[in-house]
């Protein structure tokens, strides 16, 4: 299953604008919408799907760690009426 990665289209403008601002800022270069939109699609065809994978391993491991205290946050003795 291939699965593209898309934003809402005022998270593509803020991200592109974004761009632009880096290229002038550490690049002294000015680039139009069309190299920022351009650059922004590379990067989440080719780089996006590397950091998808990483976050849903994090999530899974953070999930696995509190199935894993539901035995010590969540369990009940039994049978403890007639401990004495």
């Amino acid at each position: 299953m291939h699965m593209s990665i898309t934003l809402e289209k005022e998270k593509q403008t803020r991200i592109i604008e974004s761009i632009k601002h880096y290229f002038r800022e550490h690049l002294e270069d000015d680039i139009g919408d069309l190299k920022a939109s351009l650059l922004l699609d590379y990067v989440l065809t080719e780089i996006g799907p590397v950091v998808y994978n990483q976050a849903i391993l994090d999530a899974q491991k953070i999930l696995a760690e509190k199935v894993g205290d539901l035995d010590s946050a969540c369990y009940q003795p039994e049978f403890m009426y007639w401990r004495t």
